[in-house]
């Protein structure tokens, strides 16, 4: 004889799970009106969903960025989905939140370390493959930074698309907002460096190679090359590391020059910028 399954029974396995109303009740069917029988049918259902669909591009997400309340941290996830319509769905959009809110507190050493932890209860790496099987698309976290600093400032750009990490030298009155000015320039720019020092060597060399070429090819002397190719790695420098950069809101001011403006002396003394898919 089959067991009656009450409305308030798949309510109550629906709030717990997230899934769907006639999934909750496919389930509490199966299982009997079994309800911990019932939420492994559906752990199941999810795992499978998952392994299906392994292989699909989640190029589609949000990205959330937040920094502690002593302003000390900051950390940026990115959350990714299939498609866009599941990215603007609030629930996926808060389940990331939670998924950020959980890194922001137990700072974990890497990406995989953040998947061990819990949200609600539950291990992020089972809770994605849960989300798998109730949204139907692949749910995964694929990114995630960390800055610490005196003051470190988080931006989200553009709907959840992109999120900056400003890890500024002081804490000094007017540091949010100039970290928003240089965390938004750094949304725009994209800067390969904080400054000189901190371009790798092999891009150094990539681009004086590539001005030499340049320059050979433009029928100049190739004795001409090596000090012309050093005046091009030197506009390279200015156009592509951050303190060095043009202040987009002041021309008259590139960014080292901003924050010294704010306070003497301040700095960057970190970045992380995450975009969607990239």
């Amino acid at each position: 004889m089959s067991v009656q399954i009450s409305a308030s029974d798949v309510n109550k396995l629906r709030q717990q799970t997230g899934a769907g109303m006639m999934d909750c009740k496919k389930a509490l069917v199966e299982a009997n009106g079994d309800f911990e029988a019932a939420v492994d049918y559906l752990r199941k259902k999810g795992a499978k969903v998952a392994a299906s669909r392994q292989d699909r591009d989640s190029n589609e997400g949000v990205i959330i960025a937040k920094s502690s309340a002593d302003g000390k941290t900051g950390i940026v996830v990115e959350v990714n989905c299939e498609t866009d319509f599941v990215a603007k769905n609030s629930d996926f959009v808060a389940f990331a939140e939670k998924i950020a809110d959980v890194a922001l507190a137990n700072t974990p050493a890497s990406l995989e370390d953040l998947k061990a932890l819990t949200v609600d209860g539950k291990v992020i790496s089972e809770s994605l493959i849960e989300q798998t099987g109730v949204i139907g698309e692949k749910i995964d976290v694929s990114k995630y930074e960390i800055v610490t600093g005196e003051k470190v400032v988080a931006y989200i750009h553009g709907n959840y698309r992109l999120g900056v990490l400003v890890g500024l030298s002081a804490d000094v009155a007017g540091a949010d907002e100039a970290g928003k000015d240089v965390a938004m320039q750094i949304a725009a720019m994209n800067p390969v460096a904080i400054d000189k020092d901190g371009v790798d060597q092999n891009t150094i060399d990539r681009e004086i190679a590539i001005a030499k070429d340049q320059i050979i090819a433009e029928g100049k002397p190739a004795e001409m090359a090596e000090k012309i190719a050093q005046g091009k790695l030197n506009k390279f420098f200015k156009d592509t590391t951050l303190l060095n950069q043009e202040f987009v809101k002041d021309s008259s001011k590139n960014i080292a020059q901003f924050l010294d403006s704010v306070s003497k002396g301040l700095t960057v003394t970190a970045f992380k910028r995450v975009q969607l898919g990239a």
